[in-house]
């Protein structure tokens, strides 16, 4: 960190702890809710759910190969191949919402149609696998799903129509052609590579297995009665697996890959996980922001409603995952369902930093016109999943 952030911190810090009035009674219970969330998180997303999908990211950035993917944008590639690749790069290549634009500009500018630069341009940060793993964890299965699919059915709506919009002007760029590292041979076949993801994958879902609803009968109860059995075999199995299949600098890659999203995810996690339990508090527990105003701006499943979600998520900066809590705060506040899946659509892909650089790589018009039909799927998609979860 430079050190003109570390002092801007250590300002804000001391800014804090001299004005903030704790003496408030308001202001003490936003701050025990603040830490009661945090301890939540801890306990039970942390060591059962986040380690694991940072291992998965982790093997994702390491053994799979981004010229291997990229390079399906060219002005030579099949349409239809371009779009099914650019639609599932997010859960690929493991992006978030920064790491995306240097990517962007780099297919952009060496001839990728504006149609799969901008799929993938949005569905690099919003089907994040690390985002849409604690999505299902934390919020529910449907909202996590409902996230994933939206995001890739978005993605190549938004190429397509990019594409149509503005086909023009695609025609007059020079079509070139994106020059991409040739890939290196691996050691291991392909299907040696699925089961070994699908190993992790199984290792995380057991894991983070919740607890059945009191009474339950059936295969559920049985299955969460054995998850740490299963997850021990499936531990073993990865460890055989990765002392027979790869070699020792890869192993290593790998460790320092995952540590490294750790460190840069953890701490933004933590601190919107303080921040959202200071402002909206857990479910059922109020805090600073009365619920009634959560009710009126994003309560229930109007257009107003699914409109004003979609457009503050696409002006807001989330860091990677951080709208998760906040979002856990706002439906715990009376935040309507349908918006919230408006904002988890808009918001990753999108915040006014986002937009300026990407209007420095493909100009107003086009960074505008993509904008608006973000914010008008996401809003068309949440008005339609509050209707469906009622």
């Amino acid at each position: 960190m430079k050190e003109r952030w570390k002092l801007l911190l250590i300002v804000l810090i001391f800014v804090g702890a001299y004005y903030v009035p704790w003496a408030d009674p308001r202001i003490r219970q936003s701050g025990l809710e603040a830490f009661m969330m945090l301890q939540e998180y801890a306990r039970e997303h942390v060591l059962t759910c986040l380690i694991p999908a940072f291992f998965i990211a982790g093997a994702i950035s390491v053994f799979v190969s981004q010229a291997a993917v990229l390079k399906y944008f060219g002005a030579t590639a099949k349409k239809i191949l371009s779009y099914s690749v650019a639609s599932v790069s997010g859960t690929i290549l493991a992006v978030c919402s920064c790491t995306v634009l240097p990517l962007f500009a780099g297919i952009y500018s060496r001839g990728a149609g504006i149609g799969p630069a901008t799929a993938f341009l949005y569905s690099g940060p919003a089907i994040n696998v690390l985002a849409v793993v604690l999505t299902a964890r934390i919020l529910g299965w449907q909202l996590g799903l409902a996230r994933a699919v939206g995001a890739i059915v978005f993605a190549v709506i938004t190429g397509l129509l990019m594409a149509f919009i503005f086909r023009k002007d695609d025609a007059e760029r020079t079509a070139g052609q994106i020059y991409l590292p040739e890939e290196e041979g691996d050691a291991r076949t392909l299907t040696q590579e699925a089961f070994f993801m699908l190993t992790l994958v199984l290792i995380l879902i057991f894991a983070a297995f919740a607890k059945p609803a009191e009474g339950s009968t059936g295969l559920w109860p049985a299955v969460f009665a054995a998850k740490w059995y299963i997850t021990a075999g499936l531990l073993i199995i990865l460890g055989f697996m990765l002392k027979r299949w790869f070699v020792k600098d890869e192993r290593v890659n790998w460790v320092q890959s995952t540590w490294g999203f750790m460190k840069q995810i953890l701490p933004l996690l933590g601190a919107g996980v303080l921040v959202a339990g200071f402002m909206l508090g857990r479910p059922g527990h109020a805090a600073l922001i009365p619920e009634h105003y959560i009710e009126t701006l994003v309560g229930g499943n109007s257009i107003w409603a699914n409109l004003f979600a979609s457009l503050s998520g696409a002006l807001m900066y989330f860091a990677t995952l951080t709208e998760v809590p906040i979002l856990q705060g706002l439906l715990g506040a009376g935040m309507g369902k349908g918006p919230a899946l408006s904002l988890l659509l808009a918001g990753p892909a999108l915040s006014l930093p986002n937009m300026l650089v990407i209007g420095g790589v493909m100009g107003v018009k086009k960074t505008a016109t993509f904008c608006v039909i973000i914010v008008i799927l996401s809003s068309m998609a949440g008005m339609t999943y509050g209707w469906i979860a009622g």
